[in-house]
């Protein structure tokens, strides 16, 4: 992100908290609240003290708002150097969760018909049933701690960012690969059906048990990266000829930054990589108290 300059704001990021001063006050005028014509919602807001201006920002001249709370950007070297990793599990928590991904995963492939033979078809209502699945722990993690820090008084120590910075990640996932598919009522309806499920499982447990809960979303996660890579073998292999020269979306080329002439095989290549680091964060997170502080400053998306 390019530093702001001229009459933006000049900030500088501590972890926890953002330190501001506007360049200049002479911008900040009041609006007259009796002319409604001219009167314009959001050209009159009060800037926050901690704006940085970025290049969708009105601040910086882009028209597009895109509210993303990060954009993980990777070289090609990094994303093709992703790999399936498995942490054995160890802890009664740590086998919990991953016996527990087991289960899930056993019903989920005889749901979205995952096997030898992957079409087109089947791997986009594999790839959308799993992001769907995928977006709620963050969400449901991050509104857990948020209400624990407002009912304790006490600060979270930084983790309701990053668990929010996954959920939307997980999100991006489903909103990018439902532009080469639009789900019908049966995968809606199932969608719908399991995401009650699930959402209300998760809550529950993580009440009970963050820490196996993480450990649960860190197996997921591998799970996840597993599942890319195959796509990807498959795609290089040939089986999947459909995506071979397929455009891809506005909103993946974005999100992820990628170049105009990117392939279906360089988004697949930054998905697997974004799960690979929900892989580790969570992994990281089921090893830790509650009460200790982040070690993953936002935006942190590179799995060491």
């Amino acid at each position: 992100m390019p530093p702001p300059s001229g009459n933006q704001f000049r900030s500088r990021r501590v972890y926890g908290k953002c330190v501001a001063a506007p360049a200049s006050a002479e911008k900040l005028s009041t609006p007259d609240p009796k002319d409604h014509s001219t009167y314009n919602a959001a050209d009159n807001v009060m800037p926050h003290p901690g704006l940085r201006a970025t290049a969708s920002s009105p601040e910086a001249g882009g028209k597009d708002k895109s509210y993303w709370l990060m954009q993980p950007i990777y070289s090609k070297e990094y994303v093709e150097s992703v790999e399936p990793h498995h942490q054995v599990p160890k802890a009664f928590f740590e086998k919990a969760g991953y016996y527990g991904v087991q289960a899930m995963r056993s019903l989920f492939d005889v749901a979205t018909g995952y096997g030898h033979q992957m079409t087109e078809e089947r791997w986009l209502r594999r790839i959308l049933f799993l992001e769907t699945v995928a977006g709620v722990p963050g969400f449901v993690a991050g509104m857990l701690r948020h209400m624990r820090s407002l009912r304790s008084m006490k600060r979270d120590r930084g983790w309701i960012h990053t668990l929010l910075e996954e959920a939307e990640n997980e999100r991006m996932h489903l909103l990018t690969f439902l532009q080469f598919r639009e789900p019908g009522p049966l995968m809606r309806g199932t969608v719908l059906l399991g995401q009650g499920v699930f959402l209300n499982f998760y809550l529950l447990a993580y009440t009970i048990s963050p820490r196996t809960c993480h450990s649960f979303v860190g197996y997921l996660e591998e799970e996840a990266v597993k599942t890319y890579t195959r796509c990807i073998k498959d795609l290089d292999a040939g089986l999947i000829p459909q995506w071979e020269k397929k455009a891809l979306p506005e909103i993946a080329i974005k999100y992820w930054q990628l170049s105009p002439d990117a392939t279906m095989r360089d988004l697949l290549l930054a998905v697997r990589a974004d799960e690979a680091c929900h892989s580790h964060v969570n992994h990281a997170f089921s090893h830790m108290k509650p009460s200790e502080e982040n070690p993953f400053l936002p935006g942190t998306v590179h799995v060491p």
